[in-house]
């Protein structure tokens, strides 16, 4: 195969599936494989092989691996990190226990606040101290640093985060504490929060640089133990590591800071539906990624998802805001749920029924997995329901357990007398009402609007409730694309080669440095450059700046765009009008009086990525001959109904669907409901309409 048409695979590992894509210039081929937590790259690698079969390729023929993983995020929850120590400025030793003194539940006096990552007896501080604007205001003792180390290596301390107050500013006491750190200590891994998060609120960059460190080993091992195991089978191409941001980085990198890893997985799945908005003209979406454990919903405007500069990891209560690590680091916007096929059906302390946040995940899995396990999920509601054919599940390769299924829901206590698939109607309204519900208090804390957006479904489970979800939030457009049940994975291979670089540099927009605030955003490209030309050397690239801004006085900051060059004296009079239209997007209106301050400035670097290809809509279209017909309980009604079967892959552009019906493919089931139709577009996507809109009539004119 020559260079020009080099595979591509695309490694997703998820809490109950790892999912597998290789694209050739001809063919997409994926597959799912059940997660193996003692070892997750033996998933990986197993779904490789399968996939290198079936396309009938060699190890050699492949250019490029892109990986996503969620070890470090499981590590956090799970708190299975390497012994961890903290080095930290006179005075500072408790920010992880006394954090931002907030409560994210005002009523509970019994309210847990996340445990920290770094012990108080391996937390131990020195003197030093610089001043916000970068001054030396006491001498770093290298002394007490020298101490630290011996007390680090008496406790068998396997990774330091060293973080002082006000190091963003100015980090040569970091970086010297460091190198003393290292020659005492050369077999343990040093974080610092200059190079970390160098961002000023003291809680947040400290918590950041103890996760970094707190997986660091972990992450840095299995990086290298699935790069050596990738060269043994023959492969003599890049491996590039997917960022919570969107971007790609190099294996290197992402073992230095593999906190930026947490939400790899969803970020490719953000992606994956940019990707489609732009192949569809769609101005604002909402994408829906309901995999084995979760549920992810991001907004997407005009072809960008929302972004973030903070992400919460391991909360006490999972999936309420507040109560988990809060994390500085650049990631794409979104709100998770534990809403996925694995999500555990209970009962809850006032005998109503609720559905997750625990998951079976793959170890045992749903019951109806035949696996051993024994409570009820969505997957074995589904599987009740008639969504799903137990014989075509995971494409044939997992036979499911309709008996386990029955007399799982059978256990669940409540509606006595009712057989399993009403239970399992109860579950699916459930889950429904809880990604919906999700999906509207999202889109009021961004200030957004689900009136006239398209709902794009992917994920394994997400197919299976996208119209349902839609009947509910009034969306008249689903659309689910090719590889649904794979998206991250296909995203994976969507997503540029890119690093973004946070500074803190206060200043007033009135009073604004411009000499020194050029010379920062020009450091800052330069640093990003140098990253992104490690792994994409001589490939076009792109920038872009932002400044994080706010009233003087208030204590959050909204993002606004800067130019890519060299700010100007007249530039001022720009920032001030883009800050207050992003204000009164935010909150409706703006303040014209106080002066306006930043406290935060970012520049990303990242290769630039083809655009999507331009398709004709098919001249022609048809009606679709069903293969069969199942009986499948529509929870709308609550009735039984006839739901013709089509299979994905006889289906063509042009092919219309009359709902209600199954479309099932190799990784998923598309559900199309009584009140939707559906059309073929010309990418391959199943494209469904509610009947009697003014989308449902627009479609016979694309």
């Amino acid at each position: 195969m020559s260079s020009a048409a080099l595979a591509r695979i695309g490694a997703d590992i998820g809490g109950t599936f790892t999912d597998v894509v290789l694209e050739t210039a001809a063919q997409r081929y994926s597959t799912k494989v059940l997660t193996t937590y003692d070892a997750p790259e033996r998933a990986l690698l197993e779904g490789v092989q399968i996939l290198l079969a079936e396309a009938g390729l060699q190890p050699a023929d492949v250019g490029l691996i892109v990986h996503g993983t969620t070890l470090a995020t499981n590590a956090l929850i799970e708190r299975r990190g390497v012994k961890t120590a903290m080095l930290t400025t006179d005075g500072f030793r408790d920010v992880l226990d006394m954090g931002s003194e907030s409560r994210f539940d005002q009523y509970d006096i019994t309210m847990e606040k996340p445990p920290v990552l770094v012990p108080r007896k391996l937390r131990i501080s020195v003197p030093e101290r610089i001043a916000a604007d970068g001054a030396e205001l006491q001498p770093l003792d290298e002394q007490a640093v020298r101490s630290a180390a011996a007390s680090f290596a008496a406790e068998g301390v396997e990774s330091i985060a060293v973080a002082f107050l006000h190091s963003y500013a100015n980090p040569a006491h970091e970086q010297r504490a460091a190198q003393i750190l290292r020659e005492a200590l050369p077999e343990v891994m040093v974080s610092l929060s200059s190079e970390v998060s160098p961002e000023m609120r003291e809680y947040e960059r400290f918590t950041t640089t103890a996760a970094n460190a707190y997986v660091q080993p972990l992450v840095a091992n299995y990086l290298r133990r699935l790069e050596n195991k990738i060269t043994a089978l023959g492969f003599n191409c890049p491996l590039f590591l997917m960022l919570s941001s969107g971007g790609l980085t190099t294996v290197d990198i992402a073992a230095r800071f593999p906190v930026r890893l947490v939400e790899s997985g969803p970020a490719g799945g953000a992606l994956f539906a940019a990707s489609i908005a732009a192949e569809r003209n769609i101005q604002h979406m909402l994408a829906l990624d309901v995999g084995g454990t979760t549920a992810k919903i991001c907004y997407i405007d005009d072809g960008r998802p929302q972004s973030s500069q903070v992400f919460e990891v391991a909360r006490v209560h999972r999936f309420r805001k507040g109560s988990g690590l809060p994390l500085r680091i650049p990631v794409v916007e979104m709100v998770e749920i534990g809403a996925g096929g694995g999500s555990i059906a209970s009962v809850d302390g006032a005998g109503r029924w609720q559905v997750g946040p625990h998951s079976a995940g793959s170890e045992p899995g749903p019951a109806c997995y035949g696996r051993g396990g024994t409570k009820p999920t969505v997957t074995d509601a589904d599987l009740a329901l008639g969504r799903i054919d137990p014989a075509a599940f995971a494409g044939g390769s997992l036979a499911l357990d309709l008996q386990a299924c029955d007399k799982a829901l059978l256990s669940l206590p409540g509606m006595s007398g009712a057989d399993a698939p009403t239970r399992a109607l109860g579950i699916s309204e459930i889950v429904d009402e809880a990604m919906t519900s999700a999906a509207r208090v999202h889109a009021v804390e961004l200030g957004l609007s689900l009136e006239g957006r398209t709902l794009v479904a992917f994920g394994g489970c997400a197919p299976l409730h996208a119209a349902r979800i839609a009947e509910k939030l009034g969306i008249d457009e689903v659309v689910i694309p090719r590889s649904a049940g794979v998206g991250s994975a296909v995203g994976f291979l969507r997503a540029p080669i890119a690093y973004e670089i946070a500074r803190s540099k206060h200043q007033r927009l009135d009073q604004l440095d411009l000499a020194a605030v050029n010379a920062l955003l020009q450091s800052m490209a330069d640093d990003a450059r140098q990253i992104v030309d490690a792994g994409a050397a001589g490939q076009p690239r792109q920038e872009r700046r932002l400044a994080f801004a706010r009233y003087c006085g208030q204590g959050y900051e909204l993002p606004i765009e800067l130019p890519t060059r060299d700010l100007l004296a007249d530039d001022a009079g720009l920032l001030i009008a883009r800050f207050e239209e992003a204000y009164r997007q935010q909150y409706g209106g703006f303040l014209v009086k106080l002066p306006i301050e930043i406290l935060s400035w970012r520049v990303s670097v990242s290769t630039v990525t083809a655009a999507p290809q331009a398709l004709a809509e098919p001249a022609t279209q048809r009606l679709a001959t069903p293969a069969g017909y199942r009986a499948v309980r529509d929870p709308a009604s609550g009735n039984i109904q006839d739901f013709a079967i089509h299979h994905r892959e006889r289906l063509s552009p042009g092919d219309l669907i009359q709902g209600p019906a199954l479309v099932i493919e190799r990784e998923t089931t598309s559900v199309i409901s009584p009140s939707f139709d559906a059309r073929i577009d010309r990418h391959g996507y199943i494209v469904l309409r509610r009947r009697g809109t003014a989308a449902e009539q627009g479609a016979l004119h694309e």
